[in-house]
């Protein structure tokens, strides 16, 4: 049986390996830094309003973890629920974790809009998307990071 938990402060150390696989594998295009990883999952385990952190447990082992930032989409009038990480463990992949928490954040967040990023090449990934009803955007997205700290 698969359990979904809180992300809490005695998983980090699993939860940034795993973190390392995901960031480093070709699901990613971004190479996250140890210093990110670390502020990530601190702000998952602290009073961050803005981001929410899960682990999935089977057999009490650690088998992967996501992270959930919560935002408001007037594009769609909803509030916005990016999966930010979604990750398992290769040998724990295709066994329905995936949809299982999919259900799971629909009934935590419901009348919300869910969104997530995926590489078109992930085949695997987009496959299990658009079985659990999300679909292709037809825009790109920008971005721009600022560094202004303390200013």
């Amino acid at each position: 049986m698969i359990k979904i938990e809180i992300m809490k402060k005695i998983h980090t150390n699993e939860v940034i390996n795993m973190m390392r696989a995901f960031y480093s594998s070709p699901a990613v295009l971004t190479d996250a830094s140890e210093e990110i990883f670390k502020f990530d999952v601190e702000n998952c385990i602290n009073d961050n309003p803005y981001i929410e952190g899960y682990v999935f447990i089977k057999n009490n082992i650690i088998i992967g973890y996501s992270m959930l930032a919560k935002s408001f989409s007037t594009e769609f009038g909803k509030p916005c629920i990016w999966i930010e990480d979604i990750y398992l463990k290769p040998e724990y992949q295709a066994e329905g974790i995936s949809s299982l928490f999919f259900s799971f954040i629909e009934k935590k967040y419901k009348n919300s809009i869910f969104r997530l990023e995926v590489e078109k090449e992930n085949k695997y990934a987009v496959k299990a998307y658009l079985k659990n009803g999300f679909e292709a955007l037809p825009y790109m997205q920008m971005k721009k990071i600022t560094n202004l700290k303390g200013k």
